[in-house]
Parts: C-alpha cells; structure tokens; sequence
C-alpha cells in the first residue's frame, strides 16, 4: 500500500532515483500547483520552479514514520509557494521605488530619470531589472542593509551627490580599498576621507548609498547602473 513511501526514502540519497521520481511525477506536481494557486500553471511559470523545487525537498526531508508522501509533498509545495506569493506581493510593492533612489531629487525634464522603476520594468520585458535588483539586494544584505533602504540615505543636495561620487569613484579606482571594503564589509571611512579630503559627516550619513554604488557599478548591473550616471561621469 505504501510503495511509493518506500521508493522515496531508497531515493533519499540516490541522484538518479530522485530525478527518476520528479520525471515520474511532473503531472502531479503541477496539478498541485494549479490546485493551490487556483490557477493553471504550466511549466514556463515561476510557480513551476518554486514547486518542483519544493517537491524535490520534500523527497529529502521525508520520515517514512510519518505517514503518507504525498501528503507531506503537497504540505511542502502549498508553504513554498505561499512564501514565493508573499514576497512576490512585497516585491511588487517596493519595486515601485523611483531612482530618485539614486538621483535624489527627480528633475520632471528628464524623462529617462523620471520613470520610476516599476515603469522602467516595461521596457525590459525579460525581467532583467528585477533579476538585478533581486541579485544586487543579496550582495546589500552583507552589508546589513536592503535596495530600499537606499531611498533614505542618498543624497539629496547637489554639493552632497558630487561628494558621494567622488568617494564612490576613489573606492572604484583603487583595488586595495575595494577589497578591503568587501572584506569587512564596512566603508572604509578613514582612508577615503584622508585621501579625497571630503567631510567625514557625509561619509558616514551616506555610508549605504556608497557602498551600493560601489558595489553596482563594479559588478554586472547595467540596468540599475542608468540611474548612477552622474557618479560614472565622476569615474
């Protein structure tokens, strides 16, 4: 009667009996997918992968003590994809952030900078800016703070913007105090003050906002990177 209870702890530390398993049952998969989202879901779907994610988890973490598989799989898929629904909800509610972000003040003549980021999604249909934000948000949780954080401590006076991007740019230009910096995880206030004699005060009120743009315009971040443009001119 419990077979397939039996087959699942055999495949626990078996590759090819795990994956044998999922190929066997894809149809349930998204079956219990479609059912717990109330809608169908195909396999070009996000909610496809968070499901077969979960249900290769569940195969890993199964006690056959406990009672049925698939009960314990759909228990599995049903919290993961409430998870993945959460944060998509909170995702798209924060990704309406505009790049005043970065830019401070929007000038209303700009349209480039204008856009807010939301809108700016249209434009990329295949979800890089949001795949950038995403990748760039886990690099920022090193350092004990998130992208939307950013919109508190950027700089908002132009004296202030041109500060920060000349620390920004001595930071991008000097490989030693690059790497001490992703080291520690810490700006490293002492030698960019001493060495572009800008006020400590804003070193230290803006430390987020420079170490995220260090962070962007050193890495593969071309999207977010538009909104950082008077720093690159700075470079």
């Amino acid at each position: 009667m419990r077979e397939i209870d039996k087959l699942i702890v055999d495949a626990k530390n078996n590759p090819k009996k795990q994956e044998d398993i999922i190929i066997s049952y894809k149809g349930y998969i998204l079956k219990t997918a479609s059912r717990i989202t109330n809608r169908f879901i195909s396999e070009e779907a996000d909610e496809w992968s968070v499901a077969l994610g979960a249900f290769n988890e569940a195969i890993h973490n199964y006690e056959y003590e406990k009672g049925s598989f698939f009960s314990f799989a759909e228990l599995i898929i049903k919290r993961r994809l409430i998870d993945f629904s959460k944060s998509n909800k909170r995702f798209e509610r924060e990704i309406s952030v505009s790049p005043a972000v970065f830019e401070g003040d929007i000038e209303e003549e700009d349209d480039n900078i204008a856009l807010t980021v939301k809108e700016k999604i249209i434009y990329f249909p295949d979800r890089t800016l949001h795949d950038e934000i995403e990748a760039i948000n886990s690099i920022f949780k090193g350092y004990g703070f998130s992208f939307f954080d950013l919109a508190e401590c950027s700089p908002k006076a132009e004296k202030t913007k041109k500060a920060c991007a000349i620390a920004v740019a001595y930071i991008c230009k000097n490989d030693a105090v690059m790497a001490e910096l992703k080291a520690s995880k810490q700006l490293p206030i002492k030698i960019v003050e001493k060495n572009t004699h800008l006020p400590r005060k804003i070193l230290e009120r803006h430390r987020k906002y420079i170490i995220a743009a260090v962070e962007i315009l050193s890495g593969e971040y071309p999207c977010i990177a538009e909104y950082l443009k008077f720093i690159r001119e700075e470079m």
